[in-house]
């Protein structure tokens, strides 16, 4: 299995709270990974851990073998790393089609809800409106490294297949997935690998068919 991230030992601190207690987790290049937790559990800190919008405390990140701990965010994002964070993930002020910039085709292809709201501020868009322009941005850029926080939040059902659908697809390109979300969605089952978090600590890794009702198979 190749790796194309990890995280080796990693602690994140906010303030007084320790919000990620030594975590290890490895996301194969190529795939899909699952991050499950109720809130609270750290699933958004290792996104955004991953994607350098947080430092560790403590532990390494690496990513496509390199050790990336002290690499901003900015630099990673010029590198083809990408995250649609659950909130706030598109710029109000702008328009739909300016938010999604060169990769407008590709998004409206994916999207085509978005065709008639190009011209509107993203801003003014409802959050389900709102989390489509930002997946469709962050997807057409086709990054090497695609981080989503609860991606299907706000998308009717429908849209939300379509979505992880082609996450699938991407995965099958050679790019990698990572998806923070509160239980396996059904599109996903076949994903490379899924860490269950509770408590800012991994407490299951394994194959999605590896869950089941006990204790490491309820997210936490």
């Amino acid at each position: 299995m190749t790796v194309e991230a990890e995280l080796r030992a990693v602690r994140v601190r906010y303030g007084l709270v320790e919000a990620l207690h030594g975590v290890d987790l490895v996301c194969p290049a190529g795939r899909v990974t699952l991050l499950l937790g109720r809130n609270g559990a750290g699933r958004s800190t290792v996104l955004r851990t991953l994607a350098g919008a947080v430092r560790p405390t403590a532990g390494r990140v690496l990513w496509a073998g390199r050790d990336v701990t002290a690499l901003p965010a900015d630099r990673r994002a010029r590198a083809g790393l990408a995250l649609v964070p659950a909130e706030r993930a598109v710029f109000a002020a702008l328009t739909v089609a300016e938010n999604l910039g060169p990769g407008i085709e590709a998004a409206t292809g994916l999207f085509p809800e978005l065709v008639p709201l190009l011209g509107r501020p993203a801003g003014s868009l409802s959050g389900g409106q709102q989390q489509m322009t930002a997946l469709g941005r962050a997807l057409g850029a086709r990054p090497r490294l695609l981080l989503l926080d609860e991606p299907d939040r706000g998308l009717a059902p429908a849209v939300a297949t379509r979505l992880h659908a082609r996450l699938v697809a991407v995965a099958a390109e050679g790019r990698t997935v990572v998806v923070a979300a509160a239980a396996v969605p059904a599109a996903l089952s076949a994903a490379g690998v899924v860490h269950v978090l509770r408590r800012g600590r991994v407490v299951f890794s394994g194959e999605p068919a590896e869950l089941r009702s006990g204790d490491a198979g309820r997210p936490g």
